[in-house]
């Protein structure tokens, strides 16, 4: 077992970088949202800008704080970001708190 992958090699909940992307694996719920926060923070944004959510098992109001908390700082960095293969339940998330346009590529 690697510092970045867990029992039988299986990720742990989070955002890991994946050639010029970022992917999440797990769940993004308030159980975790602050350390998973905490945890992209220490990295650089992805360089294509681009976020792969088709990972996310669970998400709930947490998930969509986080992320646009990520918006945030991409904007105060001027870079691009963009999420890719949005779950149902964060889309659905997103229109019920009016900020679809996170969504937006």
């Amino acid at each position: 077992m690697s510092a970045e992958t867990g029992p039988e090699g299986a990720r742990p909940e989070g955002f890991y970088p994946d050639g010029a992307r970022w992917r999440y694996a797990g769940a993004l719920t308030f159980a975790n949202a602050s350390r998973v926060f905490a945890a992209a923070r220490a990295m650089s944004l992805p360089s294509s800008g681009e976020i792969d959510l088709s990972g996310a098992v669970a998400v709930d109001s947490s998930a969509v704080a986080v992320l646009l908390a990520l918006r945030r700082r991409a904007v105060d960095e001027g870079k691009p970001l963009h999420l890719i293969d949005v779950p149902a339940a964060l889309s659905a998330l997103a229109d019920l708190y009016s900020v679809e346009d996170l969504l937006a590529a």
